[in-house]
């Protein structure tokens, strides 16, 4: 028998030396990017190289927090006993107007109406540590 916690919670997300940058930004509640100065190009997931290049010439930028849902999944039936969000609840891809492509969760809406393409922004959620987590919501 799988027994859950008695409040939904969610996993800490783990930290590295390259997404260091990123998480302190969002204990301002800053979402940031990295941007190769030799390719001209935004990164994201942050590295400690430009995936393209190869080189190591990456700086952070803000972003607006502004895109647009590529792609989601509404879960209706959570299958990690310590990822217990009320369910139904979105996953999605995100497409920011700079040019990167971040996975996250669609909030503060009813699952059955998010699409593909709907303009969303972003939005916090406190993690125990003082970070926060970058969600969206519709714009």
């Amino acid at each position: 028998m799988t027994t859950f916690p008695e409040s939904p919670t969610r996993p800490q997300p783990p930290g590295s030396e390259a997404a260091a940058p990123f998480w302190e930004a969002t204990r301002r509640r800053q979402l940031v990017y990295q941007w190769c100065t030799m390719c001209r190009q935004p990164v994201f997931f942050p590295r400690e190289v430009c995936p393209r290049c190869l080189r190591s010439s990456l700086e952070w930028r803000e972003s607006s927090g502004r895109g647009t849902v590529y792609t989601f999944s509404n879960v209706h039936r959570p299958q990690m006993p310590n990822f217990i969000l009320p369910a139904p609840y979105t996953v999605a891809l995100v497409d920011l107007e700079e040019g990167v492509r971040m996975m996250s969760n669609v909030v503060n809406c009813d699952p059955a109406t998010v699409t593909v393409g709907m303009a969303v922004k972003v939005t916090w959620e406190a993690l125990e540590d003082g970070r926060n987590l970058p969600l969206f919501e519709p714009a």
